[in-house]
């Protein structure tokens, strides 16, 4: 008769679920190295790991700490004394250059008042030229004095929009990209067409002309005797108005200056002036002539 199979005494260990996966098992479990782990419990045991246990080490230590905190100390230290150095020299320096300031503007002053010293002195040599009753005339052909009178005021302001562009042909070579602003060629052909139409003075934005002003531009500003000015450019000019305003509208000049609004927008507005002043020019250059007589002429 058959023996039944022995009953075990203990209950058999349950199988784990992840049985299967050994090698990732034995990593999880064991994530440190055998032999590091023996190395690591060595040295703990040695007193090799955590603080310096001799006296030397904790020496060591403790003078590398102090030596860190006196190197901040100084620097904390001389920066603490420096700022004051610092703020000093930066209010010293303001100071140089406001006062420089002030003496520049005290030159300029004295400038000025030299220039209407000289101004003063030059009318004075006029009238006493001998000229007779010229005197007057040369004054204000000279732009010596300051005059008033009838005449007419011309307007000349850059397009609203100084990118437009036309067809005409005031400025068909003229380079500039920006053909809606106004230039100092315009402004020349400006005054030099209300010069020929009579015009006995002529002022731009203030600025009296004289047979010696220069009109220029300096990028896109534009210079009368090397003084800037800014648009809109207000000519006053002293003359008959009626007379003056048609004949500059018909002139060449004129015509130009309508061919720029037609074509490149801008603006432009003349009207006549029963009363226009026009102050003395800052400075003139006051010359003479000697007439050339028949002596020494074939």
């Amino acid at each position: 008769m058959p023996q039944p199979p022995p009953v075990r005494s203990t209950p058999a260990r349950p199988v784990r679920p992840d049985a299967s996966m050994s090698l990732l098992t034995n990593v999880m479990d064991h994530s440190l190295d055998d032999g590091y782990a023996e190395a690591a419990v060595r040295k703990k045991a040695d007193g090799e790991g955590g603080m310096p246990k001799t006296l030397r080490a904790r020496l060591g230590l403790a003078v590398g700490l102090v030596l860190a905190g006196l190197i901040v100390t100084v620097g904390a230290a001389q920066a603490r004394v420096e700022a004051p150095v610092v703020a000093k020299e930066r209010e010293e320096l303001i100071d140089r250059i406001d006062q420089e300031t002030d003496a520049a503007d005290e030159l300029e002053n004295g400038i000025d008042e030299l220039r209407a010293d000289v101004g003063a002195r030059q009318r004075e040599a006029l009238r006493d030229s001998g000229a007779g009753d010229r005197s007057a005339l040369v004054g204000i052909l000279s732009g010596a004095v300051a005059v008033h009178g009838p005449g007419v005021r011309l307007v000349v302001n850059d397009a609203k929009d100084t990118s437009a562009g036309g067809d005409g042909d005031p400025r068909s070579t003229s380079g500039f990209a920006d053909t809606g602003r106004v230039r100092d060629r315009d402004m020349q052909r400006v005054v030099n067409g209300l010069w020929a139409s009579g015009a006995e003075a002529v002022s731009i934005n203030g600025q009296r002309l004289t047979a010696l002003s220069a009109i220029r531009a300096a990028g896109d500003a534009i210079l009368v005797d090397n003084k800037p000015l800014v648009p809109p450019y207000t000519v006053l000019a002293v003359g008959d108005g009626g007379r003056l305003s048609d004949r500059f509208q018909n002139s060449a000049d004129g015509l130009y200056l309508h061919a720029l609004q037609g074509n490149y927008g801008i603006r432009t507005a003349i009207s006549t002036e029963d009363d226009v002043r026009l102050p003395a020019a800052p400075s003139v250059i006051v010359r003479t002539a000697q007439p050339i007589t028949g002596k020494g002429t074939s």
